[in-house]
C-alpha cells in the first residue's frame, strides 16, 4: 500500500500503527521530489511523478499496490489511479481539482487567489507559496484554523512531536519542494479524474472546515470519478486518517477484493 502524505510533511508520518501488520499490509511511503530525503526535481509534474511510482512498484516488485492519499496527497494518488499504476485507492480528506473550471464559482476568495496565481504565472506562484512556506509558519497555520476536533488530534502529546518532526524534515531541503506541490495541487491536472476505473473511496469528516478539503469538495470529487464512493463521517473531522484508520484500511481491502478479477478472468486493457 502506497502512502501519498498531505502538504509539507515527509514519509515519516504514517498511520495506523500495529494494525498494518494485523492486516498483513505492507504500507510504503514516498518523499515526493524535494522533500524530506528525496532529490529535488523543479520542473517535476504530476505525470513525471506517476513514472517515478510505476518504476519504483516494478523494481520493488510491488503487485498491484493500493494507494491511500491524505489531503494535498490527493492528485498524486489520484494520478497514479488514473495511469492504473494502483489497483484501488482511498482519498482521505483530500481536495478536488481546485482549478476545474466547474469549482470556479464555489472556491472561497482565498483558495480563488491561489488557483488564479497559479494559472496566471506558476513560477511566481511557486515563489510566493516558498517565501511563506516554513514548518514554523505552517504549524501556527494548521493550530490557527482547524476546528477543535483536528486542533485536539495535532497537538496530542504523542502524535503532536511526530507531526512537527515530519513537517522539518519536509522542509530540509528549503521550502521548494512544498512550493511545487502546491503548484501541482492548484494547478489543473494532467489527466481526467472521470476516466478513473480502479476503485476509489473518498473519505470526508463532517467537521472539516477546510476550505480546500471540506465535505463539499469530497461530493463534488466523487460526482466526476466513475467507481468512486463518498463516506462521510458525521463525527470526524479532517484528520480522520489518524482516527478512523481502521475503517479506512479494511474498506480500502474490501473494496480492492471485490474488483479483483479472478484467476479465469482476463482484464480489458484500456487504450
Amino acid at each position: 500500500m502506497l502512502l501519498c502524505p498531505g502538504a509539507a510533511t515527509s514519509r515519516s508520518l504514517g498511520f495506523a500503527g500495529d494494525l498494518v501488520d494485523e492486516l498483513g499490509i505492507r504500507l510504503v511511503s514516498v518523499d515526493r521530489p524535494g522533500l524530506g530525503a528525496s532529490d529535488p526535481d523543479p520542473d517535476r509534474t504530476l505525470s513525471s511523478w506517476t513514472t517515478d511510482i510505476r518504476h519504483l512498484t516494478e523494481v520493488r516488485k510491488l503487485d498491484a499496490p493500493m494507494a491511500v492519499a491524505f489531503s494535498q496527497g490527493a492528485p498524486f494518488a489520484l494520478s497514479l489511479a488514473a495511469d492504473r499504476v494502483v489497483s484501488a485507492v482511498a482519498v482521505v480528506s483530500g481536495s478536488d481539482e481546485l482549478a476545474h473550471p466547474c469549482l470556479s464559482s464555489m472556491l472561497e476568495p482565498q483558495v480563488k487567489a491561489m488557483v488564479d496565481a497559479v494559472a496566471s504565472g506558476p513560477q511566481h506562484a511557486a515563489a510566493s507559496f516558498a517565501e511563506f512556506g516554513s514548518p514554523d509558519r505552517l504549524w501556527e497555520l494548521i493550530t490557527a484554523t482547524v476546528g477543535e476536533t483536528d486542533r485536539a488530534v495535532y497537538t496530542d502529546p504523542v502524535f503532536q512531536p511526530a507531526l512537527q518532526r515530519a513537517m522539518r524534515e519536509a522542509f530540509a531541503q528549503g521550502p521548494d519542494g512544498y512550493a511545487r506541490d502546491t503548484v501541482l495541487a492548484m494547478g489543473r491536472w494532467p489527466f481526467d479524474v472521470e476516466r478513473i476505473t480502479v476503485p476509489a473511496d473518498l473519505w470526508y469528516g463532517q467537521q472539516d472546515t477546510s476550505p480546500v478539503h471540506s465535505p463539499d469538495r469530497g461530493a463534488t470529487l466523487a460526482h466526476r470519478i466513475p467507481t468512486a464512493i463518498l463516506h462521510l463521517l458525521p463525527d470526524a473531522a479532517g484528520s480522520l486518517l489518524w482516527t478512523h484508520a481502521d475503517t479506512v484500511l479494511r474498506t480500502l481491502l474490501r473494496s480492492r477484493e471485490a474488483h479483483r478479477p479472478s484467476r479465469t478472468e482476463t482484464p480489458v486493457e484500456q487504450v
